[in-house]
């Protein structure tokens, strides 16, 4: 079935994907000291890294307007249906304005189709879903099976995080300086998941690089033992190259069909930092997180 596909400023998408899919995306904003941009749209990476250095500050981020989203679903062909993927509920009033935004249109249009997900991720996961979306929507299937199938993806969608740093977090104003001096004096690594309500929860406390990393792939085994068809996405801070080591490293590990890698954009950047790591797959239907 032909449907228009959509998503937020809050997903970090491969180029691959973004020539292939065809996604609209309606961006967030970042508010910097010095003005405001748009993620996808007016500034990209290597701006958005040089101002975090060079202005020494972390941008306050806000979600698209119910508005926004309302003219996004309204360029769209009036033939097509839209499923739209948003960020979390959990971490953005996001979802609440794409919601707004489609009953705003559909008070002019009722006869459109417009689904909004909550994806209950982010970044590299709401990639995971778009890639799921376009797979199982070039098959056979109706409007409402796809997304049915879409909810039941949504549960079994397991994201993992890993910061190299704790500086953007400090800078945020979301660490204690205090405390957050002592972890980067210890060597201190975050591993963190999605919960099962959309929000971010640190999981473990890990002192090194090295133990660090080997424990965050480890993690992969603990959600899914059987990988047939099974995709894997990864998304990196500002860091391909050793982004690309460790995913050599996972599928030398786990046998997924294929792996996706893709920068974290400005919204994961400004809360993960350089070197951040975030991978995204499905559990198994035991295991869903």
């Amino acid at each position: 079935m032909k449907i228009q596909i959509m998503t937020d400023g809050g997903a970090d998408l491969a180029q691959k994907m973004l020539d292939k899919l065809h996604i609209n995306i309606v961006p967030l904003y970042l508010h910097f000291s010095d003005g405001q941009f748009k993620t996808h749209e007016n500034i990209d990476l290597d701006s958005f890294y040089q101002k975090i250095k060079d202005n020494k500050e972390i941008p306050n981020t806000s979600a698209p307007s119910p508005h926004d989203f309302y003219e996004a679903y309204k360029a769209v062909d009036t033939e097509l249906p839209i499923i739209m993927l948003s960020l979390s509920k959990g971490l953005s009033s996001t979802y609440e304005n794409a919601v707004a935004g489609k009953d705003m249109l559909l008070e002019e249009q009722p006869d459109r189709k417009i689904e909004v997900i909550n994806t209950k991720t982010a970044s590299c996961g709401m990639a995971l879903l778009l890639h799921e979306t376009a797979k199982i929507g070039s098959e056979s299937a109706s409007f409402e099976q796809i997304v049915a199938h879409l909810r039941e993806r949504v549960e079994q969608t397991t994201t993992l995080f890993m910061l190299k740093t704790l500086e953007n977090l400090i800078l945020g104003g979301r660490l204690d300086k205090v405390k957050g001096t002592i972890a980067k004096t210890l060597n201190i690594k975050l591993l963190m998941r999605g919960s099962e309500e959309g929000t971010i929860e640190v999981t473990e406390k890990i002192r090194g690089e090295k133990k660090a990393l080997r424990r965050f792939i480890e993690q992969i085994g603990d959600h899914a033992k059987n990988f047939d068809d099974k995709v894997i996405t990864l998304a990196h801070g500002n860091d391909e190259e050793r982004a690309q080591s460790v995913l050599r490293e996972i599928m030398n590990r786990y046998p997924f069909k294929d792996g996706f890698l893709m920068p974290t954009g400005p919204l994961i950047s400004s809360y993960g930092g350089e070197g951040a790591l975030v991978i995204s797959f499905f559990a198994d239907s035991d295991n869903a997180v």
